[in-house]
């Protein structure tokens, strides 16, 4: 009994051994290096990723059928991906753009969160794709403050053509080409939309329309107003961005008074027209763009307009037919701290006038007193005089309404007492010059009948000195005349202040000659550079006419533009620490193109007081001493306060009610 217990227990021993040794036989050897070349053991294959049919609603209609998990972003499968917050931006992305750029965006997106798959592996989209749609496309995301989505960097998930990129788009593209190639050619050439728009509106129009011409336009923000709008600037140019060597700069402002809207209207319909002219190939419009730098400044005062068309609204609720002549010299002229920008500039004028019996006085390059800081100074002032400083203007038109005429500097009287006075400046001829230019290029302006608006200046033919009109102080054209190398006019567009929209066709038609005119009125008189012996441009030389008691100076490079009338000019040039350098020169009548003046001067060693002619540029050249305006700045370029923090936008409602973490890459300045 004992022993064969013993047996029993044995057998079992073996038997559980065997069984042992059968698993570990069966097992695969452990693989040392070189076993696996000499057949001794075996790798355990991985299951290879297989390229998987696309289902998801808003990516079927891509230029491909397969995509891969995990994708571009690490979503595991399809339905976490449809979970996502990336997925759903792409499902309401046509509802948040109002359809712009759309499907553009969605597609490029897809391309990411449900990428290619060929042969088991992910191709990735081409990176010039993908700036192509975020430079058209960037001013749609801008106008509803929300980001460019992080998915959508182009440096980040998107690579070039050696890498062997493919563009996720081209079936779009083709179906673009077909329906362009539809449109007959007897169409239109440039389609605008002649109706207002709101502040929001104007802006997405002005960077959609740079977008759509970025070889030739941008859009940049000189500042913000009272109530944080963006003061937006269009710009057209053949190199945007920058000052090219002997191309004026000239510039048109409009909505300074927020219920003079028809310029504001008519700077956005340029800005369109220029683009697409320039793209149809209109040989006007390019050799002006192609040779000019352009600035467009369609609303001066955003929140005097706001309130301006909203009560032009509740008015013609209550008398359709009176309502914007009504509303026309009311509301919204101020800005919103009650500021009548045009009467806000320093008072240069009156500088000039207490000086004008001193021997040697000028009228140029006048500094901004003290004592203007410590008044009160709207912040969109301080961004106009900031932006006139940074740039070297040549001439400007400042857009107004409530007339039909053209006035020019200066604007306030030489005598104080006087109302009506004519008060000319040393460049009188100039000014009366390019204000006949507008005004004969319009249809009625310089017309002689008395029956019409601005029938009481038809014996002056529609242009008058701004003091003879009527006086006051503190005006934008004299500040620019007087502080700048620039000439300003300004034009008054008509009697209605708020014409109805059945209007501003008319007011185009009217208008786009007399506009296209005065910028061409930039290359009269002449142009050069100011050069030392070895040939570097001398900043700050200046060009002096015999006289005329108003000089102007040289740019950055060297580079000068003086307006002036057709005859016989003496033109000096000189700079502090050089010899003095003079010119005859004769301008034809006809001349059209700016005559090419060069000088040089040579050094020469100074004597004390030899350069009291000249003024104190560190004087002039200081700005807003006290930093009054620092706040301003700082909003411009500091980190959000809190309270901008805390505001979410209104698409965030999309975002938040999905139980998602809360896709905070979407804010801007976040």
């Amino acid at each position: 009994m004992h022993m064969g217990y013993k047996r029993i227990k044995m057998n079992s021993i073996v038997f559980a051994l065997n069984l042992l040794a059968s698993i570990v036989w069966s097992a695969p050897p452990r693989c040392e290096p070189g076993d696996a070349i000499l057949g001794r053991c075996r790798i355990p294959v991985e299951e290879k990723p297989q390229c998987t049919n696309i289902v998801l609603g808003y990516c079927d209609d891509m230029p491909y059928s397969k995509t891969l998990f995990p994708n571009l972003l690490d979503n595991k499968n399809r339905e976490e991906l449809e979970m996502g917050t990336e997925y759903l931006l792409l499902s309401v992305i046509h509802t948040l753009l109002n359809g712009e750029c759309t499907p553009d965006i969605r597609m490029l997106g897809c391309s990411i969160i449900a990428p290619r798959c060929e042969n088991g592996k992910i191709m990735k989209p081409c990176r010039s794709t993908c700036e192509s749609v975020r430079k058209n496309c960037i001013h749609a995301f801008e106008g509803i403050k929300m980001a460019w989505p992080y998915f959508l960097d182009c440096d980040r998930f998107f690579v070039g053509e050696e890498e062997g990129c493919y563009d996720p788009l081209e079936n779009l593209r083709e179906k673009q080409e077909v329906a362009l190639a539809s449109i007959s050619p007897e169409e239109p050439s440039t389609i605008i939309q002649f109706t207002y728009h709101s502040h929001l509106q104007m802006e997405n129009v002005l960077k959609k329309t740079a977008a759509r011409c970025s070889d030739i336009s941008r859009t940049y923000s000189i500042g913000r107003s009272f109530e944080g709008k963006d003061l937006l600037v269009i710009e057209f140019s053949d190199n945007p961005g920058q000052h090219e060597l002997l191309e004026p700069e000239v510039k048109y402002i409009a909505n300074m008074h927020g219920n003079e809207v028809l310029g504001r209207q008519l700077l956005i319909y340029l800005a369109q027209y220029l683009c697409s002219e320039y793209q149809l190939g209109n040989e006007r419009i390019q050799t002006l763009i192609n040779n000019t730098r352009i600035h467009l400044f369609p609303s001066m005062n955003p929140d005097g307009y706001e309130l301006a068309a909203a009560e032009v609204e509740d008015t013609n609720e209550q008398e359709q037919d009176e309502g914007h002549r009504y509303n026309g010299w009311t509301s919204g002229r101020a800005n919103a701290q009650n500021i009548d920008l045009n009467r806000n500039f320093p008072d240069l004028t009156s500088i000039v006038y207490s000086r004008r019996r001193n021997k040697g006085y000028r009228t140029d390059h006048v500094p901004i007193p003290d004592s203007y800081w410590f008044s009160k100074v709207a912040p969109e002032t301080y961004a106009v005089m900031k932006w006139v400083r940074s740039i070297p203007f040549v001439m400007s038109a400042s857009l107004h309404g409530g007339e039909l005429v053209v006035s020019y500097p200066y604007d306030f009287s030489r005598h104080p007492e006087e109302e009506k006075m004519f008060s000319p400046s040393p460049d009188e001829q100039v000014f009366k010059l390019l204000s006949r230019i507008y005004a004969d290029a319009h249809p009625t302006m310089s017309d002689n009948s008395t029956d019409r608006c601005g029938a009481s200046f038809a014996s002056k033919g529609g242009i008058i000195n701004g003091a003879m009109w009527y006086s006051f102080s503190g005006g934008m054209s004299d500040f620019n005349y007087l502080h700048t190398n620039c000439f300003e006019i300004t034009v008054e567009l008509g009697c209605d202040k708020f014409p109805s929209e059945d209007e501003l066709y008319l007011g185009w038609q009217q208008n786009k000659e007399p506009l296209l005119s005065y910028l061409e009125a930039v290359h009269r008189g002449i142009k050069g550079i100011v050069k030392d012996e070895t040939g570097k441009g001398i900043k700050g030389a200046r060009i002096s006419v015999r006289g005329v008691r108003h000089d102007i100076f040289s740019a950055e490079d060297g580079d000068y533009w003086r307006l002036l009338t057709s005859g016989t000019h003496i033109i000096t040039a000189s700079a502090p620490g050089y010899t003095k350098v003079m010119k005859k020169i004769n301008l034809p009548p006809r001349l059209q193109k700016a005559g090419r003046v060069d000088f040089i001067l040579k050094r020469e060693i100074l004597e004390p007081g030899i350069n009291d002619h000249f003024p104190a540029q560190d004087t002039y050249d200081r700005f807003d001493p006290f930093n009054q305006f620092e706040r301003y700045t700082q909003r411009e370029t500091g980190e959000p306060g809190e309270e901008e923090v805390q505001e979410k936008p209104w698409w965030w409602s999309y975002f938040a009610l999905s139980g998602n973490a809360a896709p905070t890459w979407l804010l801007r300045n976040y």
